[in-house]
């Protein structure tokens, strides 16, 4: 593996921008051991506090959560037990009649459910409140009769099932309905269309319009409901496959992510350069690579048969082999002339006339014009090819980040250059697509010689870009692989006086050992993700020749993987931040397991086991930027017993955050720990109160405001104390404090020594009670008295309306005293935009490329190294070339 170390990465990046030269690499590889199962510190934990809603019918997981404006709540049912009792046997869509969350920001609209004791309870959907009401059911009749829910269809009409073709499938049709996404259609949002994935190959997503009646009661239309994947609109971007979560946009679009597991190149943590450094890609090789490959499914069990024939030394896991079912169903969504792939002893004609294109899925997909008869699908190439759990777009509208699923996987960032819906035509959409680097060295215990509990050490993230592009670009990339298809397989590695036709079992299994050895010369090859990786590291991401500028768009985590990025996540499932989200929220990442290469002795994370997951979160900067991960939920060991297991939130797949601060945690892993009932549950998480202090930059003599705010504050806040406290009163000192006029009553604020403001008050006003935003407690202002940096901590104590403690997660800022210059400059450096950080480093009065070059150039100054605080513009609490790269980024944007 290119193995590029943070400090040259960057210093890589930045130096293809200015015209330097401070790059190097180095060589490193990769396993897949990890360590046992062992109790983890504060596995099972929650920063706040959890409550279980509802449990699934047997043998179905809790996808599609959404929940209307009035707070009604519903999701899908998803594959369940046939043998459920009554109606609780059908895969569908329901909302929980007869109850809604008050989105007052507490747990208290609800009782806890609870866990299912008896066969009966464990058959059926249950709920501490309301009943499950079904609004669709997997393969109920719609469109006139013309369709059935779910089911995706051929040109002609043929539901596309294996009633009617031979060969595999991805999930039996209409078995498997995920997200929901309502697209309300008038002001009320009373009425609209519901959005719903099928998690199938072909993909479907399904559109009912739905409407509120006057008792409040949801009712659906399934007469005018369709398909919209069974247009000529979907056909003309190859259709999707595997759709699995989505977003509901902040242009009011449902967006849904194609899960194509069958993307990896390579399997688990292999890297191509690793393929060709062996000279094979045997005991390598990932899932992708027999995508046009007749009855790809079969590789599996091929290379099975090979390893024991002696044709290759061993067996592998193929990753994502399993994922490529279904491809050949593509094919005949398509338009494909039916042929036998049925598989039994290789007795197949290959397809020959019309193929899917495997670069043409694994998107993000825009569903634009939703009460269009055909809607238009917008397929974000540029945002990256994955196996897409979610994506979360920012009300920015520049920023998205998505969560890859599966074993060493990644989580990504796009960033458009301008806002998405702002673009004329959706194709002309382009940015950068970045991928993460962790950096602490507490998150490694290579590094820090101890093996953390993620419960207890935070990730820090700095974001690699790996390129710009269009969405046209990317499109135009693709358009090269379109005419390929399975007998290409056997063409292109087969010799030439190989009987392609008269002997498909011996070409087939020539094909397949070339394939493994040399890579598919149909698709992108090895050597030129190695050449473009190469020229990374020479020229920075957009140094490299325009032919391989798709590498990083087309081929996401091999690239990723091969420029040193940290593709370690395990099951990355769900990704969330509240609809009206902005700077200082939260969002949230569900990692449904925390094991294998985040728990290995490889890479940039090596920490405790924790087998049940743990849903980070992450707060928003100015620049809509997430740099740090903590835990907010920990799931627990699988050797925690029912006393410990059985009340923990497990194997989050979606998470889903509520306008009122609170997440929906939908559970993914049916009768895998050690409770003692198999059904996966609904949790709700209700954050802690958190006090919160601003960090601040402040010149020597100065003055600054610096605001003391109050967030996730449930309804029933009947007042308290807290104090904000100087670290180190020689950096700033606190000359006044003051609350704001919407506070009721409240007592005059005490400061002692120029360290520490007491303030107490009663909120008679109930003014911070109102959907866990954020509220504004007091105002302090500080007065710079020598260079550094300090931190300003908060404590608080707080009652609710019965006189009972609410528990209060105290955090705390960062106070700057800037340094009189830098460098050659005679002026000081400023802080433009008051995030607490000095972006002007030469204190002209603006933020150019000339600050750049003089921090560049004043890294190691000492005014410079003291004051590190003051240009840690990625927030990793290190002076680093990233800083630089992130500041430079900060003048583009």
């Amino acid at each position: 593996m290119v193995d590029f170390s943070r400090r040259n990465l960057m210093a890589s990046s930045l130096a293809a921008a200015l015209g330097a030269s401070v790059a190097g690499s180095g060589v490193a590889s990769a396993s897949n051991s990890e360590i046992e199962e062992s109790d983890t510190p504060n596995a099972p934990s929650v920063r706040g506090s959890i409550k279980r809603f509802s449990n699934t019918a047997f043998g179905a997981e809790v996808t599609g959560p959404f929940v209307f404006a009035d707070g009604t709540l519903l999701y899908s049912n998803q594959h369940p037990s046939e043998e459920n009792t009554g109606e609780f046997s059908a895969p569908g869509v329901g909302y929980f009649s007869g109850f809604n969350f008050e989105m007052d920001g507490s747990n208290g609209d609800f009782s806890e459910l609870s866990i299912p004791e008896t066969e009966e309870q464990r058959r059926r959907i249950r709920s501490s409140a309301g009943e499950y009401t079904y609004l669709g059911k997997g393969r109920d009749s719609i469109n006139g009769g013309t369709e059935r829910l779910g089911v995706t269809q051929t040109p002609d009409g043929t539901d596309i099932t294996m009633d009617n073709f031979a060969g595999t499938q991805y999930g039996a049709a209409a078995t498997n309905p995920d997200c929901n996404e309502f697209v309300a259609t008038n002001e009320e949002e009373t009425e609209g269309y519901l959005f719903t994935n099928w998690e199938n190959s072909p993909g479907c997503v399904s559109r009912i319009p739905i409407s509120q009646t006057e008792d409040g009661e949801w009712e659906s239309d399934l007469e005018n409901a369709i398909n919209v994947v069974n247009t000529d609109a979907f056909r003309a971007v190859g259709g999707t496959r595997i759709n699995c979560y989505g977003d509901l946009s902040p242009w009011n679009t449902m967006v849904t992510s194609e899960e194509n597991y069958a993307h990896p190149r390579v399997s688990l943590t292999n890297t191509v350069s690793d393929i060709v450094e062996a000279g094979s890609g045997e005991g390598l090789v990932g899932g992708c690579q027999f995508w046009n490959r007749p009855n790809p499914s079969e590789i599996q069990g091929a290379v099975n048969d090979y390893a024991e024939d002696g044709d290759l030394e061993s067996s592998w896991y193929v990753q994502g082999y399993w994922a490529l079912t279904g491809v050949e169903f593509l094919a005949y969504y398509l338009g494909a002339d039916q042929v036998d792939q049925s598989g039994d002893s290789n007795n197949f004609v290959p397809i020959s006339d019309v193929y899917p294109n495997p670069y043409r899925y694994g998107y993000q997909v825009d569903i634009r014009d939703a009460a269009a008869d055909e809607p238009t699908p917008i397929k974000y190439y540029v945002m990256g090819r994955a196996s897409w759990e979610a994506p979360d777009f920012q009300n920015d509208h520049k920023t998205v980040y998505g969560c890859s699923d599966g074993d060493s996987k990644g989580i990504y960032k796009f960033v458009a250059d301008e806002e998405i819906p702002g673009y004329e035509d959706p194709m002309d959409v382009e940015g950068t697509l970045y991928a993460p680097k962790i950096t602490n060295d507490s998150a490694n215990v290579a590094e820090s010689g101890t093996r953390a509990s993620p419960a207890d050490v935070k990730l820090e993230i700095e974001w690699i870009p790996l390129g710009h592009a269009s969405n046209a670009e990317c499109e135009e990339w693709i358009t090269q692989y379109d005419d390929v298809s399975q007998m290409d397989y056997l063409e292109a590695h087969t010799s030439d006086d190989t009987d392609v036709v008269g002997d498909l079992n011996a070409a087939l299994k020539e094909a397949d050992l070339e394939v493994i050895a040399n890579g598919n010369q149909n698709y992108i090859t090895n050597e030129e993700i190695l050449e473009w990786a190469e020229q990374y590291e020479e020229n920075g991401p957009d140094g490299v020749d325009e032919e391989l500028r798709k590498v990083p768009f087309l081929e996401t985590r091999a690239a990723a993987k091969e420029i040193g990025a940290s593709i370690e996540f395990n099951k990355a499932e769900g990704v969330d931040s509240r609809d009206d989200a902005g700077p200082g929220d939260y969002v949230y990442f569900g990692i449904s397991e925390f094991n294998d290469d985040l728990a290995d002795e490889t890479g940039d994370v090596r920490m405790d086991r924790v087998d049940g997951g743990v849903i980070y979160r992450g707060e928003l900067d100015a620049n809509y930027n997430v740099s740090t991960l903590e835990a907010a939920i920990v799931g627990p060991d699988f050797t925690d017993g029912p006393e410990v297991a059985n009340d923990a939130v497990r194997n989050i797949d979606n998470v889903y955050v509520m306008d009122d601060g609170r997440v929906l945690c939908c559970e993914d892993g049916f009768d895998e720990s050690r409770r003692s009932y198999p059904n996966d549950c609904l949790y709700v998480y209700q954050p802690n109160v958190q006090i919160d202090v601003s960090s601040v930059a402040v010149g020597q003599g100065e003055t600054v405001e610096a605001d003391v705010m109050a967030k996730h504050v449930p309804e029933g806040l009947a007042g308290g104390t807290f104090e904000v406290e100087v670290a180190d009163e020689s950096v700033v000192e606190i000359v006044s404090a003051s609350y704001p006029d919407a506070v009721g009553l409240s007592k005059q604020p005490t400061i002692e020594d120029g360290k520490t403001a007491t303030f107490k008050f009663a909120d008679t006003n109930k003014v911070m009670q109102q959907k866990g935003t954020e509220f504004k407690l007091a105002t302090i202002t500080l007065t710079g008295m020598g260079a550094g940096a300090t931190d300003i901590n908060t404590s608080a104590s707080f009652d609710d309306d019965d006189g009972n403690t609410i528990d209060v997660e105290a955090r705390s800022g960062i106070a700057l005293t800037g340094p009189a210059s830098v460098g050659s400059s005679s002026a000081s450096p400023q802080d433009p935009d008051g995030d607490g950080r000095y972006e002007d480093v030469n204190g002209n009065g603006r933020v150019d490329y000339d600050d750049v070059v003089t921090l560049f150039n004043n890294l190691e100054n000492s005014n410079v190294k003291s004051n590190a605080r003051a240009f840690d513009f990625n927030g990793n609490e290190q002076l680093d070339y990233a800083d630089l790269v992130v500041l430079y980024e900060e003048i583009d944007a």
